[in-house]
């Protein structure tokens, strides 16, 4: 039998893992506060659910809140599609509207059912392992885990049936229409899934952190790769990671679990957002600095090669006056004349004429048209 602890981490590892999968197309697809949406309004489906059955751990609750969260994937997309208000818009109306008739029927109706919206919301993952899966009197485990375990097994089936589908349909809507997929039974399947899992983890870790497993990992991917697989493997590895991390540091100060698990993902984000290779701030702001530099000496070599030879070549390109024309400051103008003359773009005759040679030349002119091609 393994310790509490143990458990607690195993829960937030397959959570972790069981969110990051969905977690990935919402990303890609620009849908992730959907995940919020849909995490929240599922709250209704339960509660209905439960009026139905009486019974906690009916099945029925799983199903209730998947279609909870598809009716809401629909209404949005509804009021999305009227052109009357934008996406988020949609959002912030259907997901609130939604989620407080179900915080209305637990309190008006389910007052003495263990019940409740701070559990939804919030959670309690240091609870999870004391309700445990009896089987033939036999204890094998939290109930918790082998209920996340089923769903991420779901999660891992649907991906591997359906993963051609959903990468198309993902990056080329209408190529997939073309090739005979159904891009909107993809979307809404995985909506559905997206329910499934989220209700899942009600229970164990509640609403927010499945909003954090689900967009944190897969959105610090995404600054890492641009490969759709490893994509799903890096969000796996960032959320399994960050819930252990997350455990730990919770131990250490003596904190909710749950929430030191969502600080966790976030600090991850962060880390990877300043220092990722490609798409950090660090590499963004080095890329900047090297196009400005760049761009200033296509610049100045295109001032010298237009007035080279004219009458006002003299004041116009002289190294005692040119500053005035180019509007530059002294320092920034050293450092584009020093590197131009590294690079051997230019000449400075004995009168203080810049000259530009013919690598200069070729140089400026290429990169200009390349520019304005782009632009």
């Amino acid at each position: 039998m393994l310790s509490p602890q143990t458990e607690i981490q195993l829960i937030a590892i397959v959570v972790a893992v069981a969110c990051a999968i969905p977690g990935v197309f919402l990303i890609l697809r620009r849908m992730s506060m959907m995940s919020d949406a849909i995490s929240h309004t599922i709250l209704l489906g339960v509660v209905l659910g439960f009026f139905i059955t009486h019974d906690l751990t009916s099945p029925l609750l799983i199903l209730g809140a998947a279609l909870m969260g598809t009716i809401t994937v629909y209404l949005v997309e509804l009021i999305y599609k009227s052109k009357l208000v934008s996406e988020d818009a949609s959002i912030g109306l259907i997901f609130p509207f939604l989620f407080s008739i179900g915080v209305i029927l637990i309190s008006m109706n389910a007052g003495d059912v263990h019940l409740d919206t701070d559990a939804v919301l919030l959670g309690e993952i240091a609870f999870a392992p004391f309700n445990r899966f009896i089987v033939g009197g036999q204890d094998i485990g939290p109930k918790a885990l082998y209920v996340m375990s089923s769903i991420l097994v779901l999660n891992i089936i649907y991906l591997t049936l359906f993963y051609k589908e959903l990468k198309l349909s993902t990056f080329d809507e209408k190529l997939a229409l073309v090739l005979g997929f159904s891009p909107i039974f993809i979307h809404y399947s995985l909506m559905t899934l997206v329910s499934i899992t989220a209700v899942g983890a009600f229970d164990s870790v509640g609403a927010v952190l499945v909003v954090a497993f689900m967009v944190g990992p897969p959105a610090t991917a995404y600054l890492l790769t641009d490969d759709l697989k490893k994509m799903i493997f890096l969000s796996i590895g960032i959320g399994g990671v960050s819930s252990v991390l997350g455990y730990w540091t919770a131990a250490f100060f003596d904190v909710a679990i749950a929430g030191s698990m969502a600080v966790m993902v976030g600090v991850t984000f962060l880390i990877v957002f300043i220092v990722a290779p490609n798409r950090g701030l660090l590499s963004i702001m080095k890329i900047r600095k090297k196009q400005k530099s760049t761009y200033a000496t296509i610049s100045f070599l295109m001032h010298i090669i237009n007035h080279e030879n004219t009458h006002i070549e003299e004041t116009e390109s002289s190294i005692y006056t040119i500053k005035d024309h180019l509007g530059w400051d002294n320092t920034f103008l050293d450092d584009v004349v020093n590197r131009a003359k590294e690079n051997q773009y230019i000449t400075i005759n004995e009168e203080g004429i810049i000259k530009p040679t013919l690598s200069g030349k070729e140089y400026a002119l290429f990169n200009y048209y390349d520019f304005v091609e782009r632009v």
